[in-house]
Formats: structure tokens, C-alpha cells, sequence
């Protein structure tokens, strides 16, 4: 089988038709599936009262999942034919963990009602994307947290998968989703997951170090100002809270001509984060619309390179 032509088998699909509603209310998702192990370990081995112990349980934790996942999903994987059809059939189990629709979607959803003005209804849209505190966000502040989101999770929720999956098949894609929705939902910097999220919060930064940066490769490429994008992400995107996002951020602000980043408000007060391309201007609600073209035509390029890397 080819790896790399079974990931673009399972981007096509996605592209086209994402993840139907009808399909999610009647099996759930095989994040969700992992989300619920994840959360089940969180109440049971995550009480206040392990103290100081929570880290050697998050690793516990977190080695039992990724064994379980990788178990099964190399199970069903050498049970496939070593052919066309095994690819094609690789593909079809590998599209549910590509998110490139749903991503295009929540933009979207953000990009027309502040187009059209509609502050609260942009607001409620961005919320779906981003951690931070959207009410008291203007114009420009759901712009930039959309176009964040996007950068962000052009790397996460497509890139990644799909270079894991290119490399490794099925158990590739599966265990990158696996550590991904671990640090999701216990990799923060908060008293109850700082100890506990430990391992999935650095392991999440190892494994998106590679696809990170080649997301930003693919803006930049897809910018058609690529000397731009690589000047910005060689001042700004080490200065990002972020080991890794601010790559595909960096290349998106430059793309765009916008800054990104900056100063924000989460629940626990306000963060003064440094800006990329900060001397830009802000970005309007037309630059939603310029993200998702920018994003599309990335994706565009990482569907060559898989056809490339397949027939090769």
C-alpha cells in the first residue's frame, strides 16, 4: 500500500464532504471515542489528592492510550490488502481524522456575519474556534483570533495528521489525533492539568515540530511572496508562545499583510503576547476571506506533494 496516496484519498474525501452531521448523530467520531477515554482518565486519576504524584499519572496515562490506539489501528491495518484497493480502503479509515472541511466551515462562519457587521453573531462564531474570551473582542480582534485559529489548525488538524499518516499509515494518523486530543483537553498551563497534561503537552510539541513548520512552507509557496513569509517567520515566529504556531501564523501575517498574535483576554486575565508582523495593519473582515483562499491553495499543495510522494 502507499501510505502517502491513502492520505490523499482520505483528504479528497474529507474536502468534498467532511464529517456529515447525520453520520456524527449516529456513531459519534473517532475523536470523540478517544475524547471520552481521555476524560474517563481525567475523573478517576487526576483527584487533587494524588498532589504532587499527577505527573507520573499523566504519563501513565497517556502510554496506555497511545498503546491502545496504536494496537488496534495497526490490527485493522494488516488486515488490508497490499494494493490498490488496501489504499483506498486505508484512505477511507484515515478521512475521518482530517478535519480540512470542518476548519474551511468554522472560518466561514466567523468571516459572514462580521462582513455583514453582525458583531455578536462573528463573536458566538469565533468562540467555536478559539480559547480566549470573545466578548469584549472588536472587528479587528475576531478577525485576528479567526485567522489564528486557521494558521493554527491548518497545522493541527490537517497537516499533521496527514504527514504521520504519509509516514505511518493508519496507526501513524490515529496516534498523532490521539496526542493531539490529549493536549487539547490536559495540556494547559492551569493547577489541575499543569502536572497532569505534562507529558501530552510536550509530546503534542514534538510531534508537531515538522508539520508546523511545513505548514508555513506551504503558505509561504502559496502566498506567492514567499522572501516576505520567510523574513517574518524568521523575526517572529520564535517569539510565539507557542514552540509551533507561530510558524503558520508568521506565514499567514505575512501572506496577508496583517498582524496577528498580540495581546488577548482568557478567563484567567489579560496575556500581553508579543505581535507577529506587528507592523502591519489589523486585519478586516476581508482578510477571513483572503485566509481561507490563502488556506485552500495550501492545501491544494500539500495534495500535490502527496500524489508526489505516492507515485515516487
Amino acid at each position: 500500500m502507499s501510505f502517502a496516496l491513502a492520505m490523499l484519498v482520505a483528504l479528497a474525501i474529507d474536502a468534498v464532504i467532511g464529517w456529515p452531521d447525520a453520520l456524527f448523530r449516529r456513531v459519534g467520531h473517532p475523536v470523540t471515542w478517544i475524547g471520552r477515554l481521555i476524560s474517563l482518565a481525567d475523573t478517576h486519576l487526576n483527584p487533587v489528592e494524588h498532589g504532587g504524584k499527577t505527573r507520573a499519572f499523566g504519563v501513565v496515562v497517556l502510554v496506555l492510550l497511545l498503546f491502545l490506539v496504536g494496537a488496534l489501528t495497526w490490527a485493522v491495518q494488516s488486515l488490508l490488502p497490499d494494493s490498490g484497493l488496501g489504499t483506498v480502503v486505508l484512505g477511507v479509515l484515515a478521512w475521518p481524522l482530517v478535519a480540512t472541511r470542518s476548519m474551511a466551515e468554522h472560518v466561514r462562519a466567523v468571516a459572514q456575519p462580521l462582513s455583514a457587521g453582525d458583531i455578536d453573531a462573528a463573536r458566538r462564531a469565533v468562540a467555536m474556534i478559539v480559547g480566549r474570551d470573545p466578548s469584549h473582542l472588536d472587528e479587528a480582534g475576531i478577525a485576528r483570533a479567526g485567522l489564528e485559529s486557521l494558521a493554527e489548525n491548518t497545522s493541527d488538524g490537517i497537516i499533521a495528521p496527514l504527514f504521520w499518516g504519509a509516514l505511518a499509515g493508519l496507526p501513524g494518523i490515529a496516534l498523532y489525533k490521539a496526542i493531539n486530543t490529549a493536549d487539547s483537553m490536559i495540556g494547559h498551563r492551569t493547577a489541575r492539568y499543569e502536572s497532569f497534561g505534562w507529558a501530552s503537552a510536550r509530546l503534542d510539541d514534538l510531534v508537531n515540530w515538522i508539520p508546523a513548520r511545513l505548514t508555513a512552507g506551504l503558505f509561504a509557496i502559496a502566498s506567492l511572496n514567499p522572501g516576505q513569509a520567510i523574513r517574518v517567520i524568521g523575526t517572529d515566529a520564535r517569539h510565539h508562545r507557542s514552540p509551533n504556531a507561530g510558524y503558520p501564523e508568521a506565514a499567514m501575517a505575512a501572506a496577508l499583510n496583517v498582524r496577528l498574535s498580540g495581546p488577548r483576554s482568557y478567563g484567567d486575565g489579560i496575556r500581553d503576547e508579543p505581535w507577529v508582523n506587528g507592523s502591519a495593519p489589523d486585519p478586516s473582515p476581508g482578510s477571513l476571506n483572503q485566509g481561507l483562499g490563502l488556506f485552500w491553495r495550501s492545501i491544494c499543495l500539500a495534495a500535490l506533494l502527496l500524489a508526489i510522494a505516492g507515485l515516487l
